[in-house]
């Protein structure tokens, strides 16, 4: 056992050598630099496809995309004219600093104003590893079920941003939006809750107005 520990410390504190060096990276370029994390089908994807409309034509918008297989999600994003990097763990249930390293150094991200790293659809794995990102988002969807904030607390505990998802879908599940945000601010009291749904555009303008207050706070107020 001690290790397995002692292995795993290793892996982390490369990680975190890797993301330090990240964050001065982005800090110098001023990029905000947003890591979405969450379950499978909660709406990552969809959530972007709604943002990059709004913002486009203000901000420079870059993404990269962790999955074990296929580019879709990239390709759904370039579609809509952003570039757009795609990292293959091929089984690994998370993305770690040094594959974003090597994605930020494509040529194509160029240097954004905002950078989207969509992790790999999990709630725990991803959890540990900073990539140097300013803040984690981590989604819920309504069609997930109201309990995953206490099962999955690690995440929704470090996430300074809570974003539920396909609340069109409110009125035909079973999920409890109060329980949800009453276990929410237990967990992090001071972190934000925000609804939304891509489909219908409701709280999509709230989302894009948190993400330019983050961008205007890190450049020092500049917008």
């Amino acid at each position: 056992m001690a290790e397995v520990v002692d292995v795993r410390s290793r892996i982390l504190a490369a990680n975190e050598e890797a993301a330090s060096a990240l964050r001065s990276r982005f800090h110098a370029d001023g990029t905000l630099v947003v890591n979405l994390i969450s379950s499978p089908g909660s709406g990552k994807t969809s959530l972007l496809e709604a943002t990059v409309p709004a913002l486009r034509d203000r901000h420079r918008l870059a993404a990269i995309e962790g999955d074990i297989a296929t580019e879709r999600d990239a390709d759904r994003l370039r579609r809509l004219g952003i570039p757009a990097v795609q990292i293959l763990t091929g089984g690994a249930c998370h993305l770690d600093a040094r594959q974003v390293r090597r994605a930020v150094d494509d040529a194509r991200l160029g240097v954004p104003d905002m950078l989207f790293v969509e992790n790999v659809g999990n709630l725990i794995c991803p959890t540990a590893y900073d990539l140097g990102e300013d803040f984690k988002v981590a989604l819920l969807s309504v069609t997930e079920g109201d309990d995953k904030p206490f099962k999955y607390p690690a995440i929704f505990a470090r996430a300074a941003v809570a974003v539920v998802t396909k609340i069109d879908l409110l009125p035909h599940v079973g999920f409890d939006l109060d329980a949800v945000r009453a276990e929410l601010s237990t967990l992090n009291p001071a972190g934000t809750v925000l609804l939304t749904s891509a489909r219908s555009g409701e709280g999509i303008a709230a989302w894009c107005g948190l993400l330019e207050a983050r961008l205007a706070a890190k450049r020092g107020g500049a917008g």
